[in-house]
């Protein structure tokens, strides 16, 4: 390992020289406090940035261990330092020539606090990683400016990033918040619960693009006392809040009333929250997965039968596949592809629902008969669903009360607070029967898993063997193909979405000679994942990872156009 001054060294020498000039400084660099390591230098100015990491022991770094002691605490301190880091470089990235010249910069971070690559923390060291943009005029470099950025400006941001130069206290409520907020998502099956919405939480959004809390005129939430529930954390102690019980669910109300908001503040409770978020304790089940219809997408031999049968030609749709999906179809799929996952919630809001897949009132029933309609409403299988398989839903729905009589659960938003309806909403479906007839059968149907063809999921192009690339949180370029992901609605950050390309360039090379179902081979990914780090789906180190859920990653697949299936009957 060469030391700093080997660094300034090779900087003065390549000042002026073309830009290729900079993969000289490949290698690792030893400074007094911590050891710099380029891992991967751009080529060009307005190229991707270097990959840069520091290495910082922990004698040095001097977290507690109290700090990392779980998982939990240790994912919450990982994202700390993220954050950390950010804020500090982004007072010191400066222009410093042309394209990305000047760039000091790691992972961003929204509300959710998930765990990443971009920091990695231990007994022995503290490695963070990040990204530069090695400075030039032109295409010419810059060697002075590059020593600044490299050996004044990443020494200071590694200053500002031990235990000791913390704010210690908002530390510690991070760290602690998130260890709560696992806990109770553990606790949640044994009390028969799906979700749980703490009393005083913040869930109204300051607007459609930006997820902080409206701070001015929400309404703190307030549980009805007949689902209230609490929980002996092991921070915070006792928390009260509203229980959601296992079965149907339906959210109701009158427009503008908050049901969709508290949707979907239980549909990001699969993950955690930074404290201030508002939503911090509220947590749902992590198998739960957020279902709307998607017109346009690609289907591939999903067998959608417990909805969909009896196509006009007598056409089967045991092995559908369509290349432009309608919205009840969509949806219908997505349902049997969510299930095939392991899904155990269903989060389904019917402003984004298609309308004959939700439900077929009497009076459509009389004038166009069962043998002429070949959807199955999901209100004729909800029930089924959760008696066959044990899945739960929670439904929004503010324009039909057919769903009164499949219900377990009826919330009213009134003003943004909750109350327990269930008791009147039973009450009137008896007063008022809607006389529509069940048409779902007695059973809710078979799951029938599929093999993906390996041929069919392939990264390359004409150029290249390999190539990913991530737009926004919308698209997954891979190989030749755009995988569009914005009816998804659960991917929340970007460096998911390049852990998802990753995953399945993984999944390609390490699964799929072998005919394994699609649960199966989510099941294994998952597993290397947590035994081996998020790392083991890369090639090289990266920090531009964030984890993702095998939901979204089988929503990726689901969605490339060019896969294939066989089916694996039982």
């Amino acid at each position: 390992m060469s030391n700093a001054q080997n660094l300034r060294n090779i900087l003065q020498r390549i000042d002026g020289a073309g830009y290729k000039a900079y993969k000289d400084i490949k290698g690792s660099y030893q400074f007094d406090d911590f050891s710099l390591i380029c891992d991967r230098i751009q080529g060009d100015p307005f190229a991707s940035p270097s990959k840069l990491r520091v290495k910082i022991p922990q004698a040095i770094a001097k977290f507690p261990t109290q700090l990392y002691k779980n998982k939990s605490r240790e994912i919450a301190l990982r994202d700390y330092i993220t954050r950390e880091f950010a804020t500090v470089a982004s007072n010191l990235s400066t222009r410093r020539g042309t394209g990305k010249s000047g760039l000091i910069a790691i992972a961003s971070c929204g509300q959710e606090v998930l765990e990443r690559t971009s920091v990695l923390i231990d007994d022995e060291y503290v490695e963070i990683r990040f990204v530069v943009g090695l400075p030039a005029r032109g295409r010419r470099v810059l060697g002075r400016q590059a020593t600044a950025m490299l050996c004044e400006d990443i020494p200071d941001i590694v200053s500002a990033l031990l235990y000791d130069a913390l704010d210690k206290d908002a530390l510690q409520q991070q760290v602690e918040t998130v260890e709560d907020a696992d806990y109770i998502r553990e606790q949640l099956p044994s009390n028969n619960l799906v979700a749980f919405v703490p009393n005083s939480a913040i869930l109204p959004r300051r607007s459609g693009v930006d997820f902080r809390p409206l701070t001015e005129t929400a309404i703190p939430f307030k549980s009805p006392p007949d689902l209230e529930v609490e929980f002996n954390c092991p921070n915070r102690g006792i928390i009260k809040g509203m229980g959601i019980p296992q079965g149907i669910t339906l959210i109701v109300g009158g427009g503008y009333h908050g049901k969709s908001t508290l949707l979907k503040a239980i549909e990001l409770g699969v993950y955690n929250q930074i404290p201030g978020d508002g939503r911090e304790l509220v947590v749902t089940n992590p198998n739960a997965v957020k279902i709307r219809a998607e017109d346009g997408r690609s289907v591939t031999g999903v067998d959608i039968s417990p909805f969909i049968n009896l196509l006009p030609g007598n056409r089967t749709t045991n092995n559908f596949s369509t290349t432009n999906a309608s919205g009840s179809t969509s949806q219908a799929a997505n349902i049997i592809e969510a299930l095939e996952a392991n899904a155990k919630l269903l989060l389904i809001d019917e402003d984004t629902s298609a309308t004959n897949f939700t439900i077929r009132d009497r009076r459509m029933q009389m004038l166009i008969v069962k043998e002429k309609e070949p959807i199955t409403p999901f209100i004729d299988k909800v029930k089924q669903l959760y008696n066959d398989y044990g899945v739960s839903t929670i439904l929004v729905m503010g324009g039909s009360g057919d769903y009164f009589e499949v219900a377990d659960t009826v919330i009213a938003m009134d003003s943004y607070l909750p109350h327990n309806a269930t008791t009147k909403a039973k009450a009137i479906a008896k007063d008022y029967p809607t006389e529509r007839q069940a048409e779902g059968g007695t059973h809710f149907g078979t799951i029938t898993p599929r093999i993906p063809v390996a041929n069919s999921i392939d990264p390359s192009t004409d150029k290249r063997d390999v190539k990913t690339k991530v737009r926004d949180l919308d698209t997954i370029i891979f190989g030749k193909e755009d995988i569009e992901l914005n009816a998804v609605e659960q991917l929340v950050d970007n460096g998911q979405l390049k852990a998802i390309a990753a995953a399945m360039i993984y999944c390609k090379q390490n699964y799929l000679q072998q005919p394994l179902t699609i649960s199966q081979i989510l099941n294994l990914i998952d597993k290397d994942i947590a035994t081996k780090g998020l790392d083991i789906i890369n090639e090289y180190p990266s920090g531009e990872l964030a984890f993702f859920r095998s939901f979204e990653l089988a929503a990726a697949i689901n969605r490339l156009r060019s896969l294939e299936v066989k089916q694996k009957f039982k």
